[in-house]
């Protein structure tokens, strides 16, 4: 069996049960923020091209990372200056489609009033150029569906903020999705130019003056692509689904990198993007790809934590041995009735 046939097998086996969630809280737009008339909590198209759509938000959505999706979207609408004028987009699995209702439906009762619609991702379009990384959990199909929001989100969306379903926001997303793009620019994150972006490429890639020109004329720097602003018609417009697709096409026959979804990115847009304020993504809270020790903040303001690495605050929390910054994320949980979400 051919490894896209596995990845998609794992894709598609039987989820686990999804569970139940409790409501959140309803927030409304403040009345001193000028926000547009609310959004109707439908899952249509219409909705998402409505022009009362303030921001529009996109993430993936799966049995294995919804509780910290849910986190995620109940801190976005508890921070927002408008909550009921954000549209959620979300893709799911396209190959399970009793789970993707089982999703949708969870959404709707713990977010009764949320404007969303989810998207069925077919995974067998980008399994086939996968190759094993550093850890399994980033070889999933979904994980490289951000490369393909251009092309499944309605054309009227414009600009689209990307986040990952292991983050907490605690501040106004409409600040992260004002983030000013230059001409020609198609993608905003915060860099880390202290990194060692040679690190995310093997020796061989190096090594080899046809490959590692490709970073030629650029000021190449690391960044995380757990979330990022995204101008969807100059995204379209350069083909960068393409190429990225083609850079993952080259690593089935030569092995470049070893870390997933991220190095395709940082081959196309390392030294072309926007960059956003750091406190956009205090990211790394999940320790590193094999152990997942905790950490702590960087320094400097925080308006989004993001618990990238391999520990998630929802299995530490379960296991009774939680980082000091799972508190943080404790109190979105909307799984554990003991959490704090009713002081909000």
């Amino acid at each position: 069996m051919s490894r896209a046939s596995l990845l998609l097998c794992a894709a598609t086996a039987t989820p686990a049960a999804v569970p139940t969630f409790r409501e959140a809280p309803h927030f409304t737009n403040s009345a001193s923020a000028r926000c547009p008339p609310p959004l109707p909590p439908t899952s249509g198209p219409d909705t998402a091209c409505s022009p009362n759509a303030a921001v529009h938000v996109a993430m993936t959505l799966d049995a294995s990372y919804l509780r910290g999706t849910m986190a995620a979207v109940l801190s976005v609408l508890r921070h927002a200056s408008c909550p009921e004028s954000v549209h959620f987009h979300f893709l799911a699995a396209a190959g399970t489609p009793s789970t993707t209702a089982s999703l949708a439906a969870s959404l709707r009762g713990s977010f009764p009033s949320l404007a969303f619609r989810v998207y069925p991702f077919d995974e067998s379009r980008v399994a086939g150029l996968i190759s094993a990384s550093i850890r399994g959990a980033l070889d999933r199909p979904l994980n490289y569906a951000r490369s393909y929001l251009a092309s499944t989100l309605p054309s009227c969306v414009r600009r689209v903020v990307y986040l990952d379903s292991d983050v907490v926001l605690t501040d106004d997303v409409a600040a992260l999705a004002a983030t000013p793009l230059p001409e020609g620019t198609a993608v905003a994150a915060p860099e880390y130019c202290g990194a060692n972006f040679t690190a995310y490429f093997t020796p061989g890639f190096w090594a080899s003056p046809a490959l590692s020109s490709a970073f030629n004329g650029r000021r190449a720097c690391y960044f995380n692509t757990g979330v990022m602003v995204l101008d969807l018609p100059r995204w379209r417009q350069a083909g960068y689904t393409a190429q990225i697709e083609g850079w993952m096409q080259l690593q089935k026959r030569v092995r470049i990198y070893d870390l997933g979804s991220l190095p395709p990115f940082l081959l196309v847009f390392a030294g072309r993007i926007a960059a956003v304020d750091h406190r956009w993504n205090q990211h790394g809270l999940g320790g590193d790809n094999y152990r997942g020790l905790c950490r702590g903040l960087q320094a400097g303001p925080v308006s989004l934590l993001h618990w990238s690495g391999k520990g998630k605050p929802w299995d530490r929390l379960d296991a009774g041995r939680p980082c000091p910054l799972d508190a943080v994320w404790a109190k979105y949980d909307l799984l554990r009735p003991d959490a704090g979400i009713d002081s909000l």
